[in-house]
């Protein structure tokens, strides 16, 4: 068993976990690795494979000063607490075989693995060969962050180191074969053709990632090859079809040129015919201009007897107006004495008929004197019988006072019970405010939870959507099922929220807590499996653990500063409560103030609390295994995100009690209004009865005086009436002899009004008569002039007639003579040369009116068009063309056979991979699938492509699945939880580890996620599968084990060792150790 050890001395409370000595003597820590006793050698070097790790040494390398690690040929176990030094054998390996620092995950450059104080450091890995050891050694400048190669003690180059390793199979950047801490969750995350690869390299014959990448080449080139194939015959059809069409055309030539010949015939021809039709045309003007020319004269000549006798009319007319006017005249003014006499006429009509209203009115006001004497005399003596019917009134007044004391007993009573209802609305109106202040602070508190789900929805947006789900669904579950514990929890102040935010990972803090595992199954199923929503689940504990009470008083801790416990801080629904105190204690975990982070090393000492938050700090505090020496490690607080939102839950189940409080004091006062409501109507009801009793006695009181003074009334009335009296008769007589005198005048106007009436009459006769003799007038000259003007309308259109002509036989005189011209131009004919007879012949042939030689001339010239772009050089082209359909025919010829060949190539190579890829992937399968079966669960790897052609797109699927209820999905780094993505990362590499022809693997702290079950049974797997015979070398790290795990005789057994009592590296003697637990073990029984 190799034991490397690290001298350190405990770690200050506010130092990182890197441990480091206050001692100035031994400031560097030390690892080294001691000889060990024969019985726990190594095997021989027979069971190492090619290329396994016999040594690795490190000198200032990350937490190490001197190491040496000689690891077994089979499992190799290095376990140790976190920080001790296990995953730096992991870096050493990875860097020491030509590693990139990168694909580590911790550093980008070499340089920040050095011992931190140091200017260099030394990595040396020595690797198993038959032929002797090779021994890779690689020397890190830290301030040129350079490093130096040496193999075998040589200086040699980090290519050569490469191809050296490269030749014994080990791929650092394989997370098949090397599976460091920081890349565990890495594998998940590798793409189906990663993975492929990645298992190629690792365990597939040297030759096939090789056959796979010329496949790969092979395919791309065919692809080349066929579209280079595709586009020669596209580019050869094309230049077939262009000589085609230029056979064709050297034939159209000479037949557009036979086009062309007629179109210069028939534009040789044409001028003469235009020449003949305009000269045509100018005789037929001529003889119709002289016609017209005639017809003007005829015209003028007419005109002359219209226009006399118009002007003989116009002067009948003018005398036979001026004596219209003057009748007129005579006729208005007989008009305006007419109408002075009907005015009189009228003026005493109007004066008799006001006589005749008068004496009307005052007859009728007589009548209404009488009448109205009768009635009051009627009146009195109705008013005499009633006076003496009535009965003594004395008797009355006991009746009127007694009501009247009941009037005052109510109205007090009404007073008093106004009073009330004034009283009971204002506290009814207290109440309503109350109530409105009340509703303001709730919404306040909702307002609040609203901003917690914004903020879930912005930063989870799957975790929201299931919120929703989950409050529209709750019907589907039997217990109780909580929201996202950032939900549920209520933090009373907010500036406490970072310590709850810190202490709880932000994985739980978007779970859903369920009570019963049926409902979470059902819940993950429709969520997870459905929905394909991430979220996260827990289950809260069977037994509750939201009440049980810390280990120690918060009164005990007071002096230290602590103020209270997590637990104290927020509230939450039970089951929450319940996980979170089973799940992070948080019911132990004290939360101090600056006061406490000022004397931490006291409180650590004394109060032995593993979990410590002061102000702005969190203390994690541990007790070594080996010294029970006190180890703390301390991290400033995250500034809050999630849970800065308080709603004080006891504060709005308060309010809400007031508020039904308030509804029920609301519902009370409503019915005392009521019943107030009620008595004030009675009351008011009762006093109108009284009132109305009181006003009859009254009444009754007071009738007999009133009578009496209304018959005194009524005799003083008649006795006025009487006085006014009116003679009828003598008024009569007045108004006749007025409207007599009125009717004599009235007379004479009448007759003065006929004499008139008939004068004007006369008058208008007269008038009548001249003004029919002047229409008559007037229309026959109307009827002259309309002659005249269509006459001259006439006249007028024919001279512009003649004008017209007259120019139009000018114009085309003009133009014969242009025509001519241009006739003999273009028969190339002088001023006095006839037409040549070739011509005369050829123009028999043709057509002789314009249009029949116009569409000639479009029909040819559109033949000819039709024939453009051909020269004399179209036949020399075709030529020039045949040839290099030639040489394309040849070109195409040799791509095609060199496609075949690349088919060919492909299809041998294709059988060589393919078959023993698919026999390879068949047996991780079959190993995969049974590690899954024994562990209850089922896992699938097959070979995946989408197309069987694109050999770049084949991949390895690995599909999982942990319930019996639920289908086997794909394994991504987002559909399992991380547990399950370890399990199937672990159990892959074991199906490959049978398999594996690389010398060793590698996989650092796998087995972190897994729970308890898991991880006994994977470990068993790996001693199983590791120990065998003919296996590669393992390495598997780990900080803690179970309890009564499996062992075998071939494991070795890595201790890392760290702590202030290490012995320094020189004085370590294995040997010297074991002779000395001899020598006491053979002393002790004569003890």
């Amino acid at each position: 068993m190799a034991t490397p050890s690290q001298k350190t001395t405990t770690p200050s409370p506010v130092t990182s976990k890197r441990p480091h000595s206050t001692d100035l003597s031994s400031e560097i820590p030390s690892k080294r690795k001691n000889s060990t006793p024969p019985s726990s050698l190594p095997p021989s070097c027979g069971s190492f494979v090619e290329g396994s790790i016999v040594r690795i040494a490190m000198e200032n390398f990350l937490t190490y000063d001197v190491c040496e690690v000689s690891p077994g040929p089979h499992l190799n176990m290095i376990i140790g607490a976190n920080g001790t030094g296990k995953s730096s054998i992991v870096c050493a390996i990875c860097l020491g075989l030509a590693g990139k620092p990168a694909f580590m995950g911790r550093a980008d450059k070499v340089g920040f693995f050095v011992k931190r104080g140091c200017s260099k450091g030394m990595v040396e890995i020595e690797l198993f060969r038959t032929s002797g050891n090779l021994i890779i050694t690689r020397e890190i400048d830290v301030t040129k962050n350079q490093s130096f190669w040496f193999i075998n003690k040589r200086s040699t180059t980090q290519k050569v180191v490469e191809e050296q390793v490269a030749a014994l199979n080990i791929q650092v950047g394989n997370l098949c074969q090397f599976l460091p801490q920081d890349k565990v969750g890495e594998f998940a995350k590798l793409s189906k053709i990663e993975l492929l690869e990645a298992t190629e390299k690792s365990i597939g014959p040297p030759e096939m990632h090789r056959y796979h990448c010329e496949l790969k080449n092979f395919r791309e080139k065919e692809k080349q090859l066929e579209t280079s194939c595709k586009e020669k015959t596209e580019y050869l059809e094309k230049m077939v079809q262009r000589n085609e069409r230029y056979k064709q055309d050297v034939e159209r030539f000479y037949e557009r040129k036979r086009h062309l010949d007629l179109i210069e015939m028939l534009e040789a021809k044409r001028p003469w015919v235009e020449y003949e039709n305009v000269r045509q045309e100018y005789e037929g003007v001529k003889l119709a201009r002289d016609q017209v020319k005639e017809e003007v004269r005829k015209l003028k000549e007419g005109q002359i007897p219209i226009t006399n006798r118009i002007q003989e009319i116009e002067r009948e007319r003018h005398n036979m107006e001026v004596q219209i006017r003057e009748k007129a005249t005579h006729i208005k003014e007989t008009s305006q004495k007419c109408k002075q006499k009907q005015d009189l006429i009228e003026r005493k009509d109007k004066q008799i008929e006001d006589l005749q209203q008068a004496l009307i009115v005052k007859q009728n006001e007589e009548h209404d004197r009488q009448r109205r004497i009768s009635n009051t005399r009627k009146m009195i003596e109705d008013l005499q019988n009633e006076l003496k019917t009535t009965e003594n009134c004395e008797n009355l007044q006991p009746q009127i006072d007694a009501i009247t004391n009941d009037l005052r007993r109510i109205q007090d009573e009404k007073g008093i019970c106004e009073g009330e209802i004034i009283d009971k609305r204002r506290e009814r109106e207290a109440l309503e405010k109350e109530k409105q202040n009340v509703d303001g602070h709730i919404t306040c508190f909702d307002n609040l939870m609203h901003q917690k789900e914004d903020k879930l929805r912005q930063r989870f947006r799957d975790t929201y959507d299931a919120v929703v789900w989950l409050r529209n669904n709750r019907d589907k579950f039997k217990q109780r099922v909580c929201e996202p514990i950032m939900l549920t929890i209520n933090v009373k102040d907010n500036k406490n929220a970072k310590y709850i935010e810190n202490h709880i990972p932000s994985n739980d803090l978007r779970a859903f807590v369920f009570e019963s595992q049926e409902d979470m199954e059902i819940f993950l199923r429709e969520v997870r499996d459905n929905k394909k929503l991430r979220v996260n689940a827990v289950m809260a504990p069977r037994v509750s653990y939201a009440d049980k009470a810390p280990s120690r008083s918060l009164n005990e801790l007071r002096q230290y500063g602590f103020f209270s416990y997590l637990r104290e801080l927020f509230d939450a629904p039970d089951p929450v409560m319940s996980y979170l105190c089973c799940q992070y204690h948080i019911h132990e975990v004290p939360v101090g103030t600056e006061r406490t982070r000022e004397r931490i090393e006291r409180v650590i000492q004394e109060t032995r609390l593993r979990q410590i938050y002061t102000a702005e700090e969190k203390y994690v505090v541990k007790t070594s295994f080996y010294s029970n020496k006190v180890i703390s490690s301390n991290t400033s607080l995250k500034v809050a995100q999630f849970l800065t939102v308080t709603v004080d839950l006891e504060q709005r189940r308060h309010l809400e009690e007031q508020l039904k409080e308030i509804n029920r004091k609301l519902q009370v006062v409503d019915s005392g209004l009521i019943a107030l409501r009620d008595t004030n109507r009675h009351l008011e009801h009762k006093d109108n009865e009284l009132r109305q009793k009181k006003k009859e006695l009254l009444e009754r009181k007071t009738k007999k005086r009133q009578l009496e003074q209304k018959i005194s009334s009524k005799l003083a009335s008649i006795k006025l009436m009487e006085q006014d009296t009116c003679n009828l008769e003598e008024e009569e007589r007045k108004a006749s002899t007025k409207i007599k005198e009125l009717n004599v005048q009235k007379a004479k106007l009448v007759t003065e009004l006929t004499n008139l009436v008939k004068i004007c009459t006369s008058l208008h006769m007269q008038k009548v008569d001249l003004i029919l003799q002047n229409t008559t007038m007037i229309s026959e000259k109307n009827k002259l002039e309309s002659d005249y003007v269509a006459a001259s309308s006439k006249l007028r259109v024919t001279e512009q007639q003649f004008v017209e002509l007259d120019e139009n036989r000018l114009r085309l005189l003009q133009k014969c003579k242009e025509l001519m011209k241009r006739a003999r131009q273009v028969c190339n004919l002088r001023a006095e040369q006839i037409v040549p007879q070739e011509y005369q012949t050829a123009f028999q042939d043709l057509p002789n009116t314009l249009d029949e030689i116009d569409a000639l001339l479009t029909e040819e010239r559109s033949r000819a068009s039709c024939f453009t772009g051909l020269n004399p050089t179209v036949v020399e082209e075709y030529a020039k063309r045949e040839k290099e359909i030639e040489q394309l025919t040849e070109e195409l010829r040799e791509k095609k056979a060199e496609l075949d060949t690349y088919r060919e190539s492909i299809s041998q190579v294709k059988e060589r991979w393919l078959n023993p890829l698919k026999e390879l992937v068949e047996k991780i399968n079959e190993k995969f699938s049974n590690f899954f079966s024994s562990m209850q669960c089922a896992g699938e790897v097959d070979l995946h492509t989408e197309n069987e052609e694109d050999y770049d797109k084949y991949g390895i699927r690995i599909r999982v699945k942990f319930r019996s209820s639920t289908q086997l999905h794909e394994l991504t780094p987002h559909h399992q939880s991380g547990g399950e993505r370890s399990v199937s990362t672990m159990l892959y590499l074991m199906a490959l580890q049978e398999l594996n022809r690389c010398p060793f693997r590698v996989v650092d702290e796998i087995n972190q996620g897994m729970d308890p079950i898991n991880e006994r049974r994977v470990f068993e797997m790996v001693v199983n599968t590791a120990c065998k015979e003919n296996t590669s070398q393992y390495f598997f790290i780990t900080p803690k084990l179970l309890q009564n795990l499996p062992y075998s005789e071939k494991m070795t057994v890595l201790f890392v060792y760290n702590g202030p009592h290490m012995l320094e590296p020189n004085r370590w003697n294995l040997k010297a150790f074991q002779r000395r637990r001899r020598r006491i073990t053979f002393t002790q029984p004569s003890q």
